[in-house]
């Protein structure tokens, strides 16, 4: 792990270098999809500045809230530190400023879920390097298995050996990433933001089992709550749409071809 990286004078945080990659990674996914929609891609730019500066803001906020007991002497001082983001705290954040930008762009629609259901996968497996290069105590519990690490230099250091979740992280959102982008021609509107929900709700649901987060309720930490929440709003909407035969797009629009709504014409003499 490499919390920090000097160059010469300046600092880098490993963690802030993988945080703002993430972005880039979603940006470049969003600008291909809006490409193909017939939307100005200079548009992918606004929505990642706007879900960058909502995402910090919810963050630091969520962060507040949770360590309010130990950040209260210095409340001023910890909502502009750079450290302590919560990754919940930055979704609903970067959510409410990109949802503000499509009210602006008058593109507050099914489709933008739809956009950014790869981009939000793709930039939280990029963050989770991130996490797993720092060392920011993202990992799992105490493990003795063939693949286990401590982090005695990470920001969080621990000499135990652990599940390395951050990676288990990157390698299954790497993959949500990947099915979500193959299945963008083949639902309805507003369905692939659905399977998002289903799929990454699961994989945190799971990996906490592993992780070292205090149990809330029921044995559950505060991110499974949420997970099972992400779940079943996700597993409901599509089962919904199942029963009513609207699940799929038809065979026609499937084709990545198949002329959409803004797109310029390619037909002879369009």
């Amino acid at each position: 792990m490499q919390p920090e990286i000097h160059l010469g004078p300046i600092t880098l945080q490993t963690f802030g270098i993988m945080f703002a990659l993430g972005f880039i990674a979603s940006g470049i996914l969003i600008a291909r999809r809006l490409k193909e929609l017939g939307k100005p891609v200079d548009w992918a730019y606004e929505m990642i500045f706007a879900a960058l500066v909502g995402g910090i803001v919810g963050a630091r906020v969520d962060f507040i809230i949770e360590n309010y007991d130990t950040v209260s002497d210095d409340l001023l001082g910890n909502i502009f530190s750079g450290a302590g983001l919560v990754w919940y705290g930055g979704a609903i954040g970067g959510a409410i400023g990109v949802l503000l930008w499509a009210r602006w762009r008058r593109m507050f629609n099914l489709t933008l879920l739809d956009i950014c259901a790869p981009a939000l996968a793709i930039g939280y497996a990029v963050g989770r390097i991130g996490c797993q290069l720092s060392g920011d105590g993202d990992y799992g519990i105490p493990w003795d298995g063939p693949w286990a690490m401590a982090y005695p230099h990470g920001t969080v250091a621990t000499d135990v050996p652990v599940h390395p979740t951050p990676i288990y992280e990157t390698i299954s959102m790497g993959l949500v990433t990947y099915v979500l982008w193959r299945l963008r021609f083949t639902f309805r509107p507003g369905l692939l933001f659905a399977l998002y929900l289903v799929l990454a709700g699961t994989e945190r649901f799971l990996i906490e089992f592993i992780r070292r987060n205090e149990d809330v309720a029921l044995g559950l930490t505060e991110a499974q709550l949420v997970s099972i929440a992400m779940v079943l709003a996700g597993g409901l909407w599509l089962l919904a749409k199942a029963r009513r035969d609207e699940l799929t797009r038809p065979l026609a629009e499937r084709d990545p071809s198949f002329p959409r709504l803004g797109a310029p014409s390619t037909a002879p003499g369009g």
